[in-house]
């Protein structure tokens, strides 16, 4: 084979994020086409994502509606891939994570008998509610890929004990580390001009919470914890980047009306929100991706949720499983505010999720699997 021909299917903002990576390594890598296909599953935050990478999809789907359902997100997503597969005859398709567009795409892949790269491999709760339907979705690509990027070893393990073939999985890292390395920097200017005249003096929580199990009253408690810290530390604010889903912004807006000390954003492009959290105190968030991007800050992490598939985070003590409830999400964001050696512990913790290295290693093995290399790439290790 003298030419790959590799095409990586995307469609939010966090796939675009940890894909942007490696779709440039794949650009400039000899022997390897890159085609990049959009669904466009979310129209505008993927937009800032393709805009501060520089990158111009091949294809845009734009399947994206108001009060799409997860049927619409699949069946369209499918509809549209069909006709691009078609006409480009990709030798591999690389999806990323979770989401309904990954699960379309290598669906669609097998269904025109493409080989299925996944990226960020072999995370699992094993609940299959939590976090929906992220955790089936990655289950089944995991069924259809013939090479599965692990992050970690713990993820290697885990497609393992799905009797997953060996030979096709490679513990890479996390390209989202990867990334973290091109957007941190010194007196940084956000493009979000709020952000430009928040008090950095003060202690700075950064919040993200929009999971669909949250919606409803664990949001609600979430909320209500984070407004009691607000009113009972007068050195505390908060950056609340609020997603765009309305049952999110009501109860954002609702709870922290009138109060002080709580900034209530757009969500944020990378950009600004790797800045801020490299100003901030800690994170406390449901975001998958937020998990791993934090500790390599060196920032604590209150994971609002009751299960999380990185427990490498959790093993290291970068990570801290909050739950849900009121009385919980507020005792532990008081406790890193207010023992030290506690916080200290969290924020010294070992970042268990890649060195930066992710996408060369992804590019590595897969012309290792073609066979225009002989040598393996190496395993990433903590």
């Amino acid at each position: 084979m003298s030419e790959i021909k590799v095409m990586s299917v995307f469609g939010t903002r966090p796939e675009a994020i940890k894909m942007a990576p490696l779709v440039k390594t794949l650009e400039k890598t000899q022997g390897i086409k890159s085609i990049v296909c959009v669904t466009a599953q979310h129209r505008d935050m993927l937009d800032q994502v393709l805009s501060v990478f520089n990158l111009t999809p091949d294809y845009d789907l734009n399947i994206m509606q108001a009060g799409q359902t997860l049927t619409d997100i699949t069946t369209k997503a499918m509809r549209g891939l069909e006709e691009v597969i078609v006409k480009e005859q990709p030798n591999l398709i690389l999806v990323h994570g979770d989401t309904s567009t990954a699960f379309a795409s290598a669906l669609s892949a097998f269904y025109h008998r493409a080989a299925v790269g996944h990226v960020e491999a072999g995370l699992r709760t094993n609940n299959k509610y939590e976090p929906y339907p992220e955790e089936i979705n990655r289950k089944l690509i995991s069924s259809l890929a013939d090479l599965n990027f692990a992050p970690t070893t713990q993820s290697r393990l885990n497609l393992r004990k799905e009797n997953i073939e060996e030979a096709g999985i490679f513990v890479t890292g996390n390209t989202v580390i990867d990334a973290i390395g091109t957007t941190v920097k010194p007196n940084y200017v956000f493009a979000n001009d709020s952000l430009n005249k928040i008090d950095y003096g003060k202690k700075i929580i950064v919040v993200t919470a929009h999971r669909r199990e949250n919606l409803g009253t664990p949001l609600e408690n979430i909320c209500t914890a984070i407004r009691r810290i607000v009113e009972d530390f007068a050195d505390v604010s908060v950056v609340y980047a609020v997603h765009k889903n309305p049952k999110v912004q009501e109860v954002a807006h609702r709870i922290f009306e009138g109060v002080e000390r709580v900034h209530l954003l757009d969500p944020l492009d990378f950009n600004d929100m790797h800045n801020l959290i490299s100003r901030s105190c800690f994170v406390m968030t449901d975001s998958g991706g937020l998990q791993e991007e934090a500790p390599s800050m060196n920032k604590p992490v209150l994971v609002l949720r009751n299960v999380t598939e990185r427990p490498e985070g959790i093993a290291t003590g970068a990570l801290k499983l909050a739950g849900t409830e009121e009385a919980d999400v507020y005792a532990l964001a008081k406790e890193l505010l207010t023992d030290d050696e506690k916080y200290n512990a969290m924020a010294n913790a070992a970042n268990p999720f890649g060195d930066g290295l992710a996408s060369e290693r992804i590019r590595d093995a897969i012309l290792y699997h073609f066979g225009m290399t002989n040598e393996k790439p190496a395993d990433f290790e903590v």
